[in-house]
């Protein structure tokens, strides 16, 4: 795991005993931190306490680490150096943030803390991706072409493993993050040597106090860089646009690579990477390879091996001639559009738990569809804004859909799960749905 000897005799609180804050927790013990876990389920408490006593048995020490439930965390927090939060925990509304505010003491995250850790790494360099949509394919298609190229990387974040309880890499090595606005909110002092914005839409405004507050949170990604440092930046949406602006005023105009929507490229080498959307997540990982010293053929090689990432626009199947395509990460009808574009002619599933009443952002791709197949919450509500666009079925469960679908379909056609909606009406995530999917697909008789 990743440790800091700058930990060592500091005390902190650690709201949130899942993946991240458990690796949290037993980085910050490893370096010799005493920790207050805070969790309502007392199982995660129980094994987080399991794993710690293992990871010290060696030393014959126990551990500096006692937990309480989410009912019991302390309203003086004082005696702490500082309060991490899981980024699940809302800043805005949660009473612990108001609590550390009050006593002066700083709210962090986990890529804080590898942060400060970086300076008792091997020498290394970081790559941060952020954005509304894309961020996941970006991510690992960068990590995928330096591992082609056969440099040592890490991938951590918002994805994969959690960052700390990953062994560090060798020198020269690259750690290559997926970074969330609520990351970027828990971390002061992450320096990337190179930085990757691909978008900025609405999303995620329950959070932040309107849609600028918002831009601003991924704005501070370069905000923390050092000049000099590679700043990539897609201009496709205003928000962005002004980023990149931003940026170049604060005196570093040499440092920004922009990418700009709607540049022709041949994708017909790379399968996992359909799409206009694609398309720019290719051009933003390219540039953040090229600005790591990644040769052009090893960049090439990487491409068109990249097996892509599951439930996004993922090749489930072909059946008859008939593509069956997992997008269920698709939960907004911003990340929807791409995936519309995409293919000719779509048999369009959709629905779920809708964050807007409005599907204007697809409306680009409805000449694409042949028929859509609503389900789950929005079964009603999208029918009727689609009625007289397209045919649509109401199909109500994605099973349904399915079937419906497959029935429908001929030869060169797609079967697309694209949902632009949240799944939790009727799945645990968007995971799940997919999973459900390709379940449903590998049903059909």
């Amino acid at each position: 795991m990743i440790v800091s000897r700058a930990w060592r005799g500091k005390r902190f609180a650690v709201l949130g005993l899942a993946r991240s804050g458990a690796a949290t927790v037993r980085a910050l013990v490893a370096g010799g931190a005493s920790v207050l876990g805070w969790d309502d389920n007392q199982a995660a408490r129980e094994k987080l306490w399991e794993q710690l006593k293992a990871d010290r048995e060696a030393e014959g020490t126990e551990p500096g680490f006692t937990s309480k439930d989410w009912v019991s965390f302390p309203t003086d927090l004082t005696r702490f150096d500082a309060v991490i939060l899981s980024p699940g925990v809302p800043l805005n509304t949660h009473p612990i943030a108001a609590k550390a505010r009050d006593a002066g003491v700083p709210i962090i995250g986990d890529i804080e803390l590898f942060a400060q850790a970086r300076g008792e790494l091997p020498s290394h360099k970081v790559v941060g991706i952020t954005g509304t949509n894309g961020k996941s394919t970006t991510t690992a298609l960068i990590h995928h072409i330096l591992e082609t190229a056969g440099i040592p990387a890490r991938l951590g974040g918002n994805i994969g493993l959690p960052i700390l309880g990953q062994e560090p890499l060798p020198e020269g090595g690259v750690y290559v993050l997926e970074l969330s606005s609520y990351q970027i909110d828990l971390t002061q002092s992450l320096d990337c040597e190179v930085a990757v914005l691909l978008n900025i839409t609405p999303d995620h405004l329950d959070r932040y106090d309107g849609f600028d507050a918002y831009a601003a949170s991924k704005a501070r990604l370069f905000a923390m860089q050092s000049t000099g440092h590679a700043a990539i930046i897609g201009i496709g949406d205003e928000a962005s646009q002004g980023v990149a602006k931003q940026v170049a005023r604060s005196g570093r105009a040499e440092d920004v690579t922009k990418i700009a929507p709607g540049i022709c490229m041949d994708q017909s080498r790379w399968p996992a990477l359909q799409g206009p959307h694609n398309a720019q997540n290719a051009l933003a990982a390219i540039a953040a390879c090229e600005a790591l010293g990644v040769d052009q053929a090893s960049i090439d090689r990487g491409l068109e091996s990249f097996p892509g990432l599951p439930h996004r626009m993922e090749r489930v199947a072909t059946r008859n001639g008939v593509l069956f395509v997992n997008d269920s990460k698709a939960t907004n009808a911003e990340s929807t559009a791409p995936a519309l574009a995409a293919y000719p002619r779509v048999h369009w599933i959709l629905g779920g738990k809708a964050k807007t009443a409005d599907l204007d952002a697809c409306r680009s791709g409805f000449p694409h569809i042949v028929r859509a197949y609503t389900i789950g919450e929005a079964t009603e509500m999208f029918a009727e804004i689609l009625k007289g666009e397209m045919p649509v079925e109401r199909s109500g469960t994605l099973a349904e859909a399915v079937r419906a679908a497959a029935a429908n379909a001929v030869a060169g056609e797609t079967v697309l799960l694209s949902p632009a909606c949240a799944s939790f009406d009727q799945f645990r995530d968007y995971e799940d749905r997919g999973d459900q999917f390709r379940a449903a697909v590998e049903a059909l008789a």
